[in-house]
């Protein structure tokens, strides 16, 4: 699944093809929506909000999307429609086109009402204006449950947004702390959620997410993706379990000596 700063480049790469300009390609190839026309108006502006992307246009109006976990949003030169089946959307202009390929949400809501699709979300770790007060908040929406364990609760978007399975995994092993660790008993949590948010701005400009700051090709992370092979750091065997409920469950990754669990 495309995590937080996956988003914020799809969203910086859509505002500089559509901002500014008025929209002559508007195609929603979704059952909902597939009557609505934004012919004639202009993109004001798209921006990321977690793992949500919103892209504002004259009138009033938001397009709210989210990847889920095969979206992708491509930026081509205009010219005829694209014939793929998993297109879900199509915006352009008389230059360029945004084309959304297996998008797991796309809807078109007044932008008043934005909160309707992202109100519940907690701080924006890549929010341009992140300071003290947003960490705080993030620890404090963490700790509402404290019994639950921490590979879990970064994962819940109310109360941090941006982090994904990657990050998740990367964060613990950085901090030293076993995934299973209730929230409550995480050692200087406010560290954790500081590290998330470097991470995720260190890689918002590219692709990829780089957590061991060695960008060759399968050196890009600690532990992530690695079951069964030597810890980078310790060389102990990394494992690798599901975590969360049955239908939320996620895979877990961690190193047993360099994130032993509490006692």
């Amino acid at each position: 699944m495309p995590e937080g700063d996956n988003v914020w480049l799809a969203a910086r790469n859509l505002h500089r093809a559509l901002a500014g300009r008025t929209l002559t390609r508007s195609d929603f190839r979704v059952p909902r929506f597939a009557g609505a026309d934004l012919r004639g108006r202009a993109v004001l502006e798209a921006v990321p909000r977690g793992k949500h992307l919103l892209i504002r246009v004259e009138g009033g109006l938001t397009v709210h999307t989210h990847l889920r976990m095969e979206g992708r949003w491509h930026i081509r030169p205009a010219g005829p429609p694209p014939t793929d089946h998993r297109v879900r959307l199509v915006l352009g202009n008389a230059e360029q086109m945004a084309i959304g390929t297996s998008l797991g949400v796309v809807e078109l809501l007044r932008t008043e009402n934005e909160d309707q699709a992202v109100g519940h979300l907690g701080p924006d770790l890549l929010n341009p204006l992140w300071n003290g007060a947003l960490a705080t908040e993030s620890v404090r929406r963490l700790m509402v449950r404290p019994e639950r364990a921490i590979g879990e609760a970064l994962l819940d978007q109310a109360c941090l947004a941006g982090i994904g399975n990657v990050y998740k995994a990367e964060i613990l092993f950085l901090r030293g702390v076993h995934p299973w660790t209730p929230v409550q008993e995480v050692p200087e949590l406010a560290d954790v959620v500081e590290l998330a948010h470097r991470l995720l701005d260190a890689n918002k400009a590219r692709h990829g997410h780089i957590t061991t700051g060695d960008l060759r090709r399968g050196h890009e992370h600690w532990v992530y993706g690695r079951a069964g092979r030597p810890c980078r750091r310790c060389g102990t065997r990394v494992e690798r379990r599901d975590q969360g409920e049955a239908r939320q469950s996620r895979i877990t990754y961690w190193c047993p000596r360099c994130q032993p669990p509490r006692p």
